[in-house]
This record gives C-alpha cells, structure tokens and sequence, in this order.
C-alpha cells in the first residue's frame, strides 16, 4: 500500500502543477487577447483622428478657395439668393469659423465651457448672428442625436440667452450645459 500511495500522490501533484499550467497559460492568452484588443481600439481611434484632421484640412481648403474666387463660392452657396453675393461669402467663412469650433471642441482640444466662451464673443457679431439665422434649416436636416445637431442646440440657447440678457457684459451671459 505504501507504494501505491507514493505513486498516486506523484500523480496528484503532477496533475496539479499541470492544472496549474494550464491555468497560467489561458491567463496569459487572454491578457494578450486583451492588450491586442485594446491596441486595435487605440490604433482605430488614432485612425479617426488622424481622417478627421485630414477632413478638416480638405474643408479649410475647399472654403479657402470659395472665398478666393466668387465663382467657387456659388458652387456650394446653399443661402438664399437674395442675400447679396458679398454677405453669402461671409457666411461661408462664419461657417468655417463655426466648423472650426466644433471640431476643435470635438477633438477635445478646447474644453466645454471654453468652447462656449468664443462662440459668447463670436455671437456678438451682427454678422455672425445673421449666419447663424441663415444657415438654421441646414441645422433642421441634421440627425436629432448627433454630436453636431446637440451643438447647434446649445447655440442656439445661448443666442436666445445673449438676446435675453439684461447686460453689456455679454462674456457672462448664458451658463454652458453639462455633459
């Protein structure tokens, strides 16, 4: 009986160590899994980025040349055609300015409440204001839940908020919405 005993306790302790093992390795798989994962997801995000800049650059350049010849301009003027040609530009570049805002915002370069800070001061131009005004069914057409259209909103709260206020000192009006 001792000898079996030995043989069998052999046995168990090798089958423990291979349990172990085991154990060992499907952990460290799925912790290699799991930072593949991960890196994937960091490598895609980096993607976006690096497409969303690209974007950005390929719009500036687009408005940049509708701005410089009026006959590119007319090419993608969705504003009225009885605003006069010179006020349509300008809203094209307020346009740009708006876009810029956004996307710096979006790219988390410019923080909520600094975001809302210079569009403050950006609404304190007539000008800019009536861009705003223009351009209001292109803001209609975008999807109620997108980044975008919840962006649109908040200007327009605080438009209401600056037209509202009961002060010269328009760099306090309005309170920027919470994430």
């Amino acid at each position: 009986m001792v000898t079996r005993k030995k043989i069998t306790g052999r046995f168990g302790s090798a089958a423990a160590g291979m349990l172990a093992a085991t154990a060992g390795v499907s952990l460290a798989a799925r912790r290699r899994a799991a930072a593949r994962a991960r890196q994937l997801e960091l490598d895609e995000t980096a993607l976006r980025r690096t497409s969303l800049a690209h974007q950005q650059r390929m719009h500036w350049e687009l408005l940049t040349r509708a701005l410089d010849d009026p006959s590119l301009a007319e090419v993608m003027d969705p504003y009225d055609k009885g605003i006069p040609a010179e006020r349509r530009r300008q809203f094209i570049y307020a346009n740009a300015w708006y876009v810029y805002l956004y996307h710096v915002h979006q790219a988390g370069l410019v923080s909520r409440d600094e975001l809302y800070a210079a569009l403050r001061e950006y609404f304190q131009s007539p000008i800019f204001r009536e861009y705003w005004e223009a351009s209001r069914h292109m803001r209609a057409s975008l999807d109620a839940d997108s980044a975008e259209a919840r962006m649109g909103r908040t200007v327009d709260g605080l438009v209401e908020d600056i037209d509202a206020a009961d002060t010269d000192e328009w760099w306090v009006v309005g309170t920027p919405p919470s994430d």
